[in-house]
């Protein structure tokens, strides 16, 4: 067990929240067809000047009010989007300096395991609290899926949502306290081609020309294979992480899974039992938010009230790779 306290956490939504009704005449379809086919009402889009910097940035200074830090008043700034603002510098730098400590020195780096890059983040804290390097940790995740979806694709176009979320993490001192009791993490990768976006890196180059490039810029996803691949293995590795932190499906207090789409959020339900009500649900005015969404439901949990009072939480989900992951939290 790592003693830790979610000390703040923070969330930002760009400020267009676009209807699925809007998307109806792009895909062809009448009206409402949309909202039917994947479950989702409403999404974030963000503006020219909502970029994922500027996004985080925002997002980490309402996690730092909520924790009553100063803006510098921590050991290390971590990077946990999907897909960066731009290759070099990465996310962390960018965000340090929107955050107006470019001159801080304060350590920041990226983490990226796709929609998982929270959770891998958090895990990084977590071995930084448990070796003293750091008292106090601020991650944020942002992600713009807008930017690279392909609109002839309902199926990978619809579901996706822009965001930000923040959470400031700082280590403890009582075992039975607030902290970290179990986590696991599992990547497959015969499953590497089911989400792609290939442009941005070193595999498509400028010699390679504009069409290759314009067309590795855009998403692709096999929704069934990422489907089908979770459902094999995310369910031994969610029985050993609580097994670990000496729970069960069913005595686990509180779901904050990744908003993967309407199915899977249900699947999620089925699987673990119990009250269904323990699954916190935010796709249908969200959508998939990459990375920026385990931490916006961790945020949305926190606003209800559903965290604290030792309450144990389990944080699930995928990424591509194809990767799974399972942690568990007392609160």
């Amino acid at each position: 067990m790592t003693p830790m306290i979610l000390a703040g956490l923070g969330a930002y939504a760009p400020r267009e929240t676009r209807p699925s009704q809007a998307l109806d005449a792009v895909f062809g379809q009448p009206a409402g067809w949309t909202e039917a086919q994947f479950g989702i009402a409403a999404r974030g889009v963000a503006a020219p000047d909502e970029t994922t910097s500027m996004m985080g940035a925002e997002a980490a200074r309402r996690a730092l009010a909520m924790a009553g830090w100063a803006e510098g008043d921590f050991d290390v700034l971590i990077g946990a989007c999907a897909v960066m603002e731009q290759p070099i510098p990465g996310a962390s730098v960018l965000i340090q300096q929107a955050l107006g400590l470019g001159k801080s020195g304060i350590w920041a780096f990226d983490v990226n395991q796709t929609c998982l890059s929270f959770l891998a983040a958090l895990d990084v804290a977590a071995m930084g609290f448990e070796t003293g390097r750091f008292r106090r940790a601020l991650i944020v995740s942002s992600d713009i899926a807008s930017a690279g979806l392909d609109w002839d694709i309902p199926s990978a176009a619809a579901i996706f949502g822009d965001g930000a979320a923040a959470v400031c993490v700082e280590a403890g001192a009582d075992t039975d306290g607030p902290g970290l009791l179990a986590r696991g993490f599992e990547t497959y990768g015969e499953g590497k081609d089911l989400a792609t976006l290939r442009s941005g890196g070193t595999r498509i180059r400028i010699e390679h020309g504009l069409v290759a490039l314009a067309e590795g810029a855009r998403f692709h996803m096999d929704a069934f294979g990422i489907f089908k691949a979770a459902a094999r293995t995310l369910p031994a590795l969610i029985d050993r992480v609580l097994g670990e932190a000496g729970l069960t499906r069913e005595t686990v207090d509180i779901i904050v899974g990744h908003q993967a789409s309407a199915p899977g959020i249900e699947h999620v339900r089925r699987l673990m039992g119990g009250d269904p009500d323990r699954v916190v649900d935010i796709f249908a005015t969200h959508g998939n938010q990459i990375a920026a969404s385990l931490p916006t439901v961790l945020a949305e949990a926190r606003a209800r009230g559903l965290l604290g009072g030792g309450r144990t939480v389990l944080l699930i989900g995928t990424a591509a790779g194809i990767s799974s992951a399972a942690m568990v939290l007392r609160t």
